[in-house]
C-alpha cells in the first residue's frame, strides 16, 4: 500500500459507502466521499485568486480518511505554492494532469474539496452542509460580500472578524 493509498480510504473498503461523488472536467479523475464536510468557507486570500483565476474559492472541507479516489490517481499533479514545486509536498494543490482542473486542496489530515466538482443533480441542489459558513482572508478581498456569513481577516477563529 502507498503512502497515498494509507491516508486516504481504501478503493477495497467494503465499509465504504459514498456519500457525494466529484470529478474533474474530463472525467479522468474521480472521487467519492462518505461523510458531510466537516466545515464549508469562501477563501480571499492571493493564492486561492491567482491559482483559480478568480476573486475566491469556495471549498468544502473533509477529512482524508472519508475521501477515496475511484479513478485517476494516476493523473493527479501536485503543487505546493509555498515552495513553488510541483511535488506532492503537503500542504498541496491537486488538479487532473490531463484537463488542468483543480481538484482540492490537500493538507496534512483534511481534503479542501471544490464543491462545483460534485454531482448536485440537474439542477444543482446542493446540501446544506456546503453551503459556506464563512469567509477566511477577507481582508484581502477584491470583491465585496453583500451576505451575513461571519467574515475574518485570515484564518476562522483565529484572526479578527471583520
Amino acid at each position: 500500500m502507498s503512502e497515498f493509498e494509507a491516508i486516504f480510504a481504501s478503493a477495497e473498503d467494503d465499509t465504504f459507502e459514498a456519500k457525494y461523488r466529484a470529478r474533474c472536467h474530463c472525467n479522468a479523475v474521480k472521487y467519492e466521499v462518505c461523510s458531510d464536510p466537516v466545515d464549508s468557507k469562501i477563501c480571499h486570500c492571493r493564492v486561492c485568486q491567482t491559482l483559480h483565476g478568480a476573486p475566491m474559492q469556495w471549498a468544502a472541507i473533509f477529512h482524508k480518511h472519508h475521501v477515496r479516489i475511484t479513478e485517476g490517481i494516476n493523473q493527479l499533479n501536485y503543487y505546493n505554492s509555498e515552495l513553488n514545486k510541483y511535488e506532492r509536498i503537503l500542504p498541496c494543490k491537486v488538479s487532473c494532469s490531463l484537463c488542468s482542473t483543480l481538484i482540492a486542496d490537500e493538507g496534512r489530515n483534511m481534503w479542501l474539496a471544490f464543491p462545483s466538482l460534485f454531482d448536485f443533480g440537474v439542477p444543482p441542489s446542493v446540501p446544506k452542509k456546503f453551503k459556506p459558513t464563512c469567509h477566511v482572508f477577507y481582508s484581502m478581498r477584491v470583491v465585496d460580500m453583500s451576505d451575513d456569513l461571519p467574515k475574518w481577516s485570515a484564518h476562522k477563529n483565529r484572526s479578527v472578524q471583520l
